[in-house]
């Protein structure tokens, strides 16, 4: 279960500053609802603060999954060219779990935990004002607050302008910083992708391995009965089996808990920061296009030259917003990478040393048994 708050509070520390953080945030408590439209699950969302612009300490609200990718939309639409943190997808991979299964949720819940303290910690996006909205407001505040947001006509052309930056081709001056950024993330996404399946994939044999050998086990201690003369040899390996059975379910319980949550948030990372550089380059699309059509327009020129010059202030934000969010998430990136690997190589460490030692020791018995059963025989 997650840390409360009031324990949380001598313990984090924000990742770039050495201060004590302001912004404490647990997703925890989910609770089920049926109505006759749907069946939902909400989530229990605790925030303390010592914020000044917070009119309290202490929110406690109810959120459900909508809620959150309202939050995300949001955030995306006010900082377009910053890495917004990844959801859980709402559906999920067929035949990994149950939708609305305790695995499914608990999964979930720690995702949106995660996602909300990524934003928390996050320079720009923690002090971003429908943030604190969806920390602070109740349901019937929140829902009358997402009305206010943009209308049909503006979803429209934005929708628009990216249809008309994606028919005109590439992006004539796009720096090289983001060509090579571009680049990186292509070869990214396919590795961290295909890591991502491999991982699963190596989940579900194990877990068919683990069905396995919980059935192995006791059938030498059923044989046991009618063998009286290896009847403890039966046993102990039964007793061998046993202990591996059980090394092997903390290890599953490792790569579930630690492995794949870390691998499968970096594949979303990797669709949103592709969406996030398509973005830039609309961005300078546009102030491309308004260019060239200065060039072939004689009339008109000032105010072209006034547009540009606000496009041109516009592609300078998001570039620098990218560059500093970029460098920021590899950071971060390679610091997850690194402790999850890590912790990867120390549990199948503790695995293998465990059931090596388990079959060391039986083997070791049956040494010494043999031993006095030849001395026996060697007497006269």
């Amino acid at each position: 279960m997650p840390i409360s708050p009031s324990s949380m509070i001598n313990q984090y520390k924000f990742e770039d500053e050495s201060e004590l953080r302001d912004l404490f945030i647990t997703v925890d408590d989910p609770e089920s609802h049926i109505t006759a439209i749907e069946t939902f699950i909400t989530y229990r969302v605790v925030t303390k603060t010592s914020r000044g612009e917070f009119d309290s300490s202490e929110y406690e609200v109810r959120r459900r999954y909508q809620d959150f990718l309202w939050l995300k939309s949001r955030l995306e639409e006010a900082h377009p060219t910053l890495i917004i943190p990844p959801l859980p997808e709402k559906f999920i991979m067929k035949g990994m779990v149950e939708r609305f299964s305790d695995e499914f949720i608990e999964t979930r819940r720690k995702a949106l935990h995660k996602f909300l303290n990524r934003i928390a910690d996050h320079p720009t996006l923690t002090f971003n004002e429908d943030f604190k909205i969806f920390l602070t407001a109740q349901a019937w505040e929140l829902s009358s607050h997402k009305k206010q947001g943009p209308g049909l006509l503006s979803r429209m052309g934005q929708t628009v302008r990216a249809v008309a930056s994606s028919v005109r081709g590439g992006v004539k001056n796009r720096p090289e910083m983001f060509t090579e950024m571009n680049s990186y993330m292509e070869t990214f996404s396919q590795k961290i992708n295909v890591l991502d399946k491999i991982a699963h994939r190596i989940y579900k044999e194990e877990r068919e391995y683990f069905n396995e050998m919980k059935e192995y086990g006791p059938i030498h201690t059923l044989w046991s009965a009618s063998e009286e003369d290896i009847a403890e040899s039966l046993k102990g390996v039964a007793s061998c089996i046993d202990k591996c059975c059980k090394a092997t379910e903390k290890r599953m319980a490792g790569l579930s808990e630690n492995l794949l949550p870390i691998l499968h948030e970096y594949v979303l990372y990797s669709e949103i920061l592709m969406g996030v550089l398509k973005r830039r380059d609309q961005i300078q699309g546009e102030l491309d296009s308004r260019v060239d059509a200065l060039s072939s327009k004689k009339t008109e020129k000032d105010l072209f030259s006034e547009e540009i010059g606000k496009l041109e202030d516009k592609v300078e934000c998001a570039n620098n917003a990218l560059k500093a969010d970029w460098d920021r998430w590899k950071q971060n990136m390679q610091c997850d990478m690194r402790s999850t690997f890590t912790n990867v190589a120390e549990n199948n460490l503790r695995y293998y040393e465990e059931c090596l030692a388990t079959w060391e020791s039986f083997l070791a018995s049956q040494t010494v048994d043999l031993h006095v059963e030849e001395d026996s025989e060697d007497r006269p």
